[in-house]
């Protein structure tokens, strides 16, 4: 399939030498192919965790040179480190991010597990999906003994690395490679120094759990089970693996958790158990941090959830529920979190996507003056209604706050956070239409100097236009569900703010007439008779209803007005 997107998230056994850091992550920088995401290094840890994306042939091949350059620089027989580790590269997992499944993601861990075992001689262990069997997929099971103890396993059969000879590599130690689903390193910071405390505190979250024991819950005698085995009281959380920690850079303990599924318990989640069993053990969360990216999904999550507690309107900006979730977690508490460089969306966007959306609105409009063609009526008229539906929602959330109507917080803030949505996918079709008008102009430029060319510049244009209709199109009808939002708020919001809603309506409907005037005009360029009436008839229709919406609201709201 095309368009294929994995992360890989390679952890480095040096967290202290930068000269070795930037030169390791020069070899991935340095792919075309790839974008280098983050770069987070802990001194405490002695291990730097590194994030990037592409194409799979370009992550694994950009990979497989960090891991080379690793094994040049670092050398294993001097590294100590807080955290558990087996090898100058440690582990290095690959993500499926988008059109690739976590089985094919998988197939290519297995083909650079491969070559790093052949070309660099280091013996290599396959994990998670990717693991020849149950036994080998825990990473914590592969790595028990650590490098101190990897000489010993490797003589075991059963320890015989999946690529590569059984033969211990000094400087290099062993590398773990597989496939895995998003997986978000997060530690919560506590006001003690205690590592027994804060173990205490792991085990009573963490899915695993603790041994069950008679009396003293350390040095009591153990309770087994009919096979002998020792029984496990389960923690709170799960899909969670913790245990606590003791940072010296920081001056402070924290539980240090894998949260190996994100949708079963989320960081918000992880973080108010964790500040639950710590009051109970005496103990008060001040913060926490999250290690290398996240999705941008995880945040704006935890903001909704926050809010939701403070019984407030969740239907804010993404900016704003990120700013909350930031503040709610204490991400910034012992370093600066900045989402720019954390959120992974946002960093892959960074470069090229979206180049009006990042404009400020006194650019956007001279550039619109510009004697450019683009952006042009289209975009304008999606930002039009991104601008409508923005006025509904802003009504929507005076609502949920007003007092007296603490009743009504629920349904206005489910009102803002459709409006949100549909203001987001607006905001998007202001870049798609004038891509839309490029692809036109890309299609006419298409060489012509013989029948080949000819044909082929013929179906691009034909295409083309085809699209250039499509896209106004969709901003006529997510404008008209911007109605949906606008109509009740005129109706039921905050009286105050009637003339704010009627002023959303006139801009959606000014959103509709300005994309039906591109459709018909677009239209002009399709050959295919049954494409163009199909879009028209759609256009004609949504049109005719959009008008009778906008009549309706700004009846309503010269009732209330007076």
């Amino acid at each position: 399939m095309s368009n294929q997107l994995i992360e890989c998230v390679p952890n480095f056994s040096e967290g202290r030498d930068e000269n070795i850091i930037n030169e390791i992550a020069a070899e991935i920088k340095n792919n075309s192919g790839v974008n280098l995401l983050n770069v987070d290094p802990g001194k405490a840890t002695n291990r730097t965790v590194i994030t990037f994306a592409g194409s799979p042939e370009d992550v694994i091949e950009a990979a497989f040179k960090a891991i080379k350059k690793a094994s040049e620089l670092i050398d294993m027989r001097t590294h100590k480190g807080e955290h558990p580790r087996m090898g100058a590269t440690d582990v290095c997992p690959l993500i499926p991010l988008a059109n690739i499944t976590l089985k094919e993601t998988a197939a290519y861990s297995k083909k650079l597990a491969k070559r790093v075992a052949e070309e660099l001689n280091i013996p290599t262990y396959l994990y998670e999906a990717a693991a020849a069997s149950a036994e080998r997929s825990n990473l914590s099971v592969i790595r028990e003994g650590e490098y101190e103890g990897l000489e010993k396993k490797l003589k075991d059969p059963n320890w015989k690395p999946d690529f590569g000879n059984a033969v211990f590599n000094p400087k290099s130690g062993a590398t773990v490679i597989g496939a895995r689903d998003f997986l978000i390193a997060y530690n919560v910071n506590l006001n003690t120094t205690s590592t027994r405390i804060a173990n205490a505190i792991a085990f009573d979250v963490r899915e695993q759990g603790r041994v069950k024991r008679i009396g003293h819950p350390v040095l009591g005698e153990l309770v087994l089970d009919e096979k002998g085995e020792p029984i496990r009281i389960p923690g709170t959380l799960k899909s969670v693996k913790a245990i606590g920690w003791y940072i010296e850079e920081y001056g402070l303990a924290q539980i240090s958790m894998n949260l190996t599924n994100m949708h079963v318990t989320p960081v918000h989640i992880a973080f108010d158990e964790v500040s639950k069993k710590s009051e109970e053990r005496g103990v008060r969360v001040t913060g926490s941090e999250i290690v290398g990216m996240v999705p941008k999904s995880v945040l704006v999550d935890a903001g909704k959830y926050f809010l939701k507690k403070q019984k407030r309107s969740i239907g804010l900006p993404e900016e704003e529920l990120i700013r909350i979730a930031i503040i709610s977690l204490g991400l910034n508490d012992i370093s600066d979190f900045n989402p720019q460089e954390r959120i992974i969306e946002y960093m892959l966007e960074s470069s090229s996507h979206n180049p009006l959306n990042k404009l400020t609105i006194r650019a956007f409009a001279q550039l619109t003056a510009s004697d450019s063609p683009a952006p042009g009526g289209g975009s304008i008229s999606a930002y039009v209604g991104a601008l409508g539906v923005s006025l509904g929602t802003m009504v929507a959330n005076l609502s949920s706050t007003k007092r007296g109507w603490e009743d009504k917080t629920e349904y206005f803030s489910d009102m803002a956070e459709k409006g949100q949505a549909l203001q987001e996918q607006l905001l998007a079709l202001v870049d798609e239409d004038t891509a839309a008008f490029n692809t036109v102009m890309n299609a006419f430029a298409l060489p012509k100097s013989n029948d080949a060319e000819i044909a082929i510049r013929k179906k691009a244009i034909a295409d083309a236009n085809i699209y250039a209709s499509e896209v106004p199109l969709k901003v006529m009808g997510i404008a008209f569900k911007s109605f949906e939002i606008i109509k009740p708020m005129v109706e039921t919001g905050n009286p105050n703010s009637t003339s704010d809603g009627a002023v959303g309506a006139l801009c959606t409907r000014t959103a509709m007439e300005g994309a039906y005037l591109n459709i018909r005009t677009n239209a002009l360029g399709i050959k295919d008779e049954a494409v163009k009436s199909s879009i028209l008839e759609k256009a004609d229709k949504l049109m005719e209803k959009g008008r009778k919406l906008e009549k309706e609201i700004m009846e309503i709201a010269e009732g209330k007005i007076g």
